[in-house]
């Protein structure tokens, strides 16, 4: 049967591991083991039939990381209806676009969450039902009263490998999400791949990600994976502050974690000042953005242990380009994981050559099916079986790719191609900055230049742009140095950790 919950969830009863714990919250003690994962999610999917959610329906997930999370996901997939995990960070008004974009004909909401996409609920033109996972709230079903709809568990229903199991909406670090729909099969691609032969997840691990669930990355890190092989998980519900993880970290004692740039730099920054926890770690992982190499090596030098930088996309549900076990070089995105194919082309899709930049485009089991109702941006992302990342790559004359920067954020200096990246690795190289972001602006001439924002590590020291304009000449080159430093109190991101350069740009 190709169902994937058929597959990550029933099939670890049928093998003995239904006693083993699946997932476990911080903080609340409680626990939830694959067999009651299992039954859990066959009376959800009971429950949704009962609800009259009809198979190919869309059900919106407003779900913080917690137990009833994997329940309901898996147990819509056994449903046949598809779950879209929801961003839980954003705004009103973008809820109301993405549920009336996805035609969600029910609607799952943490308590936590209700009032912030309460207002646009009675407006809505296709949700039948509202479930709230918490205390009963008007126009609303709680999730007791959903599951008790549920006269006995199902079985998962037949579905076809390149079937549509759920949506994700892309992270919008360039502006509005989009809905991405992937397959029943790409989820055991990415444990095939990724999973096995990159993180090479064991069946004894205990993974934490501090990358939420409805982020591609944090469902491959704690639902795929683990549940490929039957491991545990430990799952945080609040927000990923960097005491907090260490202090996570050192309480559930993980041995793998899973996190993004900028969050590690902010636990590099804290553990130099606090120490770091004491913990059976032996991988972490990191995706999202391109890892600064200097936080990588103080990250080491501190927890002993190397992080793992790669790079994936929604579209491809995972990473698809990583340094591996043993094969870690800082400051490079490493090299294809096994089962996917890269290529770099210019502006006319030509492929280049070492050395040469060019746009990053990947060909693997896991693509996306497309856009839901964006037919131009599919026909400009999906060529064949070749997907467009966006992103600008250099490869070296040993295999190994460099991260440039965003397509959109690329920019010349006198004719020749300055990495926004590039510059930002030097800059936050100094003991004095914590993050940075570099884009580019025009001088009194019209012509472009680099331009940098720069939160300050700690105190700020007199004369601190000057001092940084100086260090970038001496790393990377005089002519890619910022004219401009601008330091601030924060950087604009996505929830998932990108930042959102276009802000920057455009003065936002």
């Amino acid at each position: 049967m190709a169902n994937a919950a058929s597959y990550f969830v029933d099939r670890h009863v049928a093998e003995g591991r239904g006693d083993k714990v699946a997932f476990r919250e911080v903080g609340t003690g409680r626990e939830l083991t694959y067999g009651a994962l299992a039954a859990g999610s066959g009376l959800a999917a009971a429950a949704y039939h009962a609800a009259d959610v009809r198979r190919e329906e869309r059900v919106a997930m407003l779900v913080l990381d917690q137990i009833e999370f994997p329940i309901l996901f898996w147990g819509a997939l056994k449903a046949g209806v598809v779950p879209v995990p929801l961003n839980t960070l954003l705004a009103t008004p973008v809820y109301d676009t993405i549920l009336r974009d996805s035609r969600a004909t029910m609607l799952m909401v943490s308590e936590a969450l209700w009032d912030v996409v309460a207002p646009v609920l009675a407006d809505n033109p296709y949700l039948r039902h509202v479930v709230v996972i918490g205390a009963a709230r008007e126009g609303a079903e709680t999730y007791d009263a959903f599951m008790a709809r549920a006269e006995a568990a199902i079985e998962p229903f037949e579905a076809k490998d390149d079937e549509t199991a759920f949506w994700l909406y892309s992270s919008g670090s360039t502006g509005q999400p989009k809905g991405v729909h992937h397959i029943h099969s790409a989820l055991k691609a990415t444990a095939d791949t990724y999973g096995a032969q990159v993180l090479q997840v064991r069946e004894d691990d205990v993974v934490f990600s501090a990358a939420k669930f409805f982020f591609a990355y944090g469902l491959g890190n704690s639902m795929t994976f683990p549940m490929s092989v039957g491991a545990t998980v430990v799952i945080f519900g609040g927000r990923p502050t960097p005491d907090g993880m260490v202090q996570v970290i050192a309480d559930e004692q993980p041995t793998v974690f899973c996190g993004v740039p900028t969050l590690y730099a902010a636990m590099v920054a804290h553990m130099e000042a606090e120490g770091a926890p004491d913990a059976p770690l032996r991988t972490c992982i990191s995706a999202g953005e391109a890892l600064p190499e200097d936080v990588g090596v103080r990250w080491e030098r501190l927890t002993g242990v190397p992080i793992l930088d790669g790079v994936g996309s929604t579209e491809m549900l995972h990473i698809f380009l990583s340094n591996a076990p043993g094969d870690v070089v800082y400051g490079t995105s490493g090299v294809p994981v096994p089962g996917y194919d890269v290529r770099l082309v210019d502006e006319h899709g030509v492929d280049v050559g070492v050395g040469a930049v060019g746009e990053l485009l990947v060909n693997g089991a896991s693509a996306a099916d497309g856009y839901w109702n964006r037919r131009d941006k599919t026909r400009g992302t999906f060529e064949g079986v070749w997907t467009r990342t966006g992103d600008k790559y250099e490869r070296r004359d040993d295999g190994r790719y460099v991260y440039c920067g965003r397509t959109d954020d690329m920019f010349k200096v006198s004719g020749i191609w300055v990495s926004p990246f590039e510059v930002e690795q030097a800059i936050t190289s100094h003991a004095s900055v914590l993050e940075c972001a570099v884009v580019a602006m025009r001088d009194e001439d019209g012509l472009e230049k680099p331009k940098a924002f720069v939160v300050p590590h700690g105190a700020r020291p007199e004369g601190l742009e000057e001092m940084l304009k100086e260090h970038v000449k001496d790393r990377v080159g005089k002519w890619k140095y910022p004219r401009w430093v601008e330091c601030v109190d924060s950087l604009p991101k996505t929830a998932t950790g990108k930042i959102q350069r276009f802000k920057l740009r455009e003065g936002v």
